[in-house]
């Protein structure tokens, strides 16, 4: 059930222009878009024209959660859509009264290549040698050979015969999310390459704000900030003060330059990396721990701001915006020295790892759970 999914980066490739094409062995980053569940690229066809049953390609990716696949026939009466949680592979299934999830099999997110491999409808996928494919009433899904995952389906609504169109995406759904037995955070930081796709060889549809970024040569954990772009956060979406504790601690731990952090509520700014002459910024993997107490903001343990007159532990509980990489009216701005240049490899909030995947806002330039290993190389130096 999976066609020409590489011919859709064409359009991306040409920022909307259809006409051009690109080849079926090119590479589609799947991360940076601006809408959620909007696929990245998708493709309607006759089941006529379906003549080959197979289609492959390769995937990398080190997030844990994301939409990677999906398909539907009958305007979306019956839809499938595989994904990853946890960084295994889960199955939905939607198709006449039924309703099936199933997630099973290893976790695929180390950022290794895999082969995922797909044959038919809800036929066949395959990472690393992951097989998903139809058995009559049962889905199977492989793994290097091994079946990991079987499901069976049977509705006595469902139509034996197919006839229509199959519709076909990726990276996202064409049916509203509600429509999930389990829903799951679709955005996916992941790239494609080496693909071939059924029979069908005229381009896919795509997002035509969508920006297309390279998929780096070698990646490790973290989240990229390129010099562009900012990830922002409500802090009344972010964990608060405990009982029993002094403050709030968010501790990063990379390497950067530029602006690291800001605050922001009605009246006040507060900008770290920007207005301390350089002291703030690191170029070497290191650990900052930035503290919010209730009349002062610490950087390592060191007062940075002291204010008697205004309370910043009330300020983050009502919500404050907190934005990583630059300032919040910088969040659409051009490319520049003031913006985060690094890799963040981890930023926890009171102790626990915040997924910019779950921002509030997220510059579509930002990845939120890879950093290419040679810019990296590029900075520390």
């Amino acid at each position: 059930m999976v066609p020409m999914l590489l011919n859709l980066f064409l359009i991306l490739l040409l920022k909307g222009t259809l006409g051009d094409q690109i080849s079926a062995t090119g590479v589609i980053n799947l991360a940076h878009r601006q809408s959620k569940w909007t696929p990245l690229m998708h493709i309607s066809a006759n089941l006529s024209e379906v003549k080959s049953i197979r289609s492959y390609f390769q995937f990398r990716t080190l997030d844990p959660e994301g939409a990677i696949f999906y398909g539907d026939t009958k305007d979306g009466q019956d839809w499938f859509v595989l994904s990853l949680r946890d960084g295994i592979p889960e199955m939905q299934i939607g198709k006449a009264d039924i309703l099936v999830s199933v997630k099973g099999g290893r976790k695929l997110n180390d950022g290794s290549w895999y082969l995922f491999d797909i044959m038919a409808f809800i036929d066949c996928f395959v990472l690393g040698q992951l097989e998903l494919r139809s058995e009559g009433k049962f889905v199977v899904l492989e793994v290097n050979n091994e079946v990991e995952l079987v499901v069976g389906l049977h509705s006595k609504l469902a139509e034996e015969e197919l006839t229509g169109k199959i519709r076909l995406a990726l990276g996202g759904m064409l049916v509203d999310k509600h429509k999930l037995f389990h829903p799951f955070e679709p955005e996916m930081d992941a790239c494609i390459r080496a693909g071939h796709w059924l029979n069908l060889s005229r381009p896919w549809d795509t997002d035509k704000t969508w920006e297309p970024q390279a998929c780096f040569s070698n990646i490790k954990k973290g989240s990229y900030f390129p010099g562009s772009g900012t990830a922002m956060f409500n802090t009344s979406d972010l964990p608060g003060l405990q009982k029993n504790e002094a403050g709030i601690t968010i501790k990063i731990f990379g390497s950067w330059t530029g602006i690291l952090l800001s605050l922001q509520s009605t009246g006040f700014l507060y900008v770290l990396g920007e207005n301390d002459g350089g002291k703030d910024v690191k170029k070497v993997p290191e650990t900052l721990t930035f503290t919010i107490l209730k009349t002062a903001l610490m950087v390592n343990n060191k007062p940075k701001l002291e204010s008697d007159s205004q309370d910043f532990l009330s300020m983050w509980k009502n919500g404050m915006l907190l934005t990583f990489g630059g300032k919040p009216e910088d969040s659409e701005g051009e490319k520049g020295t003031q913006y985060l240049r690094g890799c963040l490899e981890k930023i926890t909030v009171q102790g626990q790892v915040i997924d910019l995947d779950r921002a509030l806002y997220k510059h579509s330039a930002v990845s939120s759970h890879s950093c290419p290993t040679e810019a990296m190389n590029e900075l520390t130096s």
